[in-house]
């Protein structure tokens, strides 16, 4: 099992380390444009595997593709993270550049990749990947949901005053302030519905800070989050790589999903050996239908953004 990772920076570096902690794959390789920047992070990382008892090899390059060549799972974090006021969406004139030549590239070399996205606007660039690679659906997967689900637990928890491991949760929709849609009707507390804990108020509260998750960390940090987003990436490439087949919202090309059609938003899928094998269907309360369709229409404006 062998893993690329492009852009070595915070994200992509936090990615690294937690798919070889978790010692399921043989290589990880580590591609950065900065000259030696990558082969630091690899060989830093390289000096925790006694520490930290993992096995997998990982390989820094400086903008050497040849060194990506036949890997089983691709991942794209590159392009420039946010800024304190920033948007997703805002990023898209940059990243969008990135993302294609990025994707070109890899799938030159690894042919029968699976292509996780995670650079932003997430759904516009994944989206843009289905657009420009030629991969098949299946084989293409945006990584936001989970991070924003583990948020809303996180969240969740918070206001139960709850150990994180009795609180189950997901969040669809974009990968955007205004975009996330938090399922508080399907939210449990070890099985029994959240609302039966907390008020109607309380969780509009927790479903807010969730939306704003990121932002929230990127106006403390001064840029983008990492160590959450990078264990987001490394849970979707251990389902994949192990056929684990785990449920996880990822942003998937939808044809007639939830009566949606050629966009990328995130919705509930089935993760194994294949990529995305299924596309599953909750139902939605009325409410959770108005605000995934009003998610769907912020992601084809930022996708008509995209010169294709």
């Amino acid at each position: 099992m062998k893993v690329t990772v492009v852009g070595a920076g915070a994200v992509g570096a936090s990615c690294a380390e937690y798919i070889a902690i978790k010692n399921f794959a043989s290589e990880v390789v580590l591609l950065d444009i900065k000259e030696g920047y990558a082969e630091g992070k690899a060989m830093d990382l390289m000096q925790t595997a006694s520490l930290n008892g993992f096995d997998t090899k990982i390989t820094g390059s400086t903008n050497d593709y040849s060194k990506t060549a036949n890997s089983d799972i691709c991942v794209i974090t590159s392009g420039i993270p946010r800024k304190p006021g920033m948007t997703r969406e805002e990023l898209i004139g940059i990243n969008a550049g990135i993302v294609k030549t990025v994707s070109a590239s890899l799938v030159e070399h690894s042919p029968n990749t699976i292509l996780i996205v995670v650079s932003n606007p997430m759904d516009t660039m994944t989206y843009l990947a289905h657009k420009t690679t030629g991969l098949p659906k299946h084989r293409i997967i945006g990584m936001g949901g989970a991070l924003d689900s583990a948020r809303f637990k996180y969240r969740l928890a918070e206001a139960l005053e709850a150990p994180i491991s009795d609180v189950d949760g997901m969040v669809i929709g974009g990968h955007s302030d205004k975009g996330m849609v938090p399922l508080t009707s399907h939210a449990t507390r070890n099985s029994i519905k959240v609302s039966e804990f907390l008020s109607e108020e309380r969780l509009d509260q927790v479903k807010e800070a969730t939306k704003v998750g990121g932002a929230t960390l990127t106006k403390l940090l001064g840029t983008s989050a990492w160590y959450a987003p990078g264990a987001a990436v490394s849970g979707l490439v251990q389902a994949i790589a192990c056929d684990q087949k785990k449920m996880f919202p990822c942003s998937t090309l939808l044809d007639g999903e939830y009566g949606l059609r050629d966009l990328c938003i995130g919705v509930p899928v089935i993760l194994g050996k294949n990529g995305i094998e299924k596309i599953v269907d909750v139902p939605l309360s009325d409410a959770e239908k108005q605000h995934l369709a009003e998610s769907a229409d912020g992601v084809k404006k930022t996708n008509a953004l995209l010169e294709l």
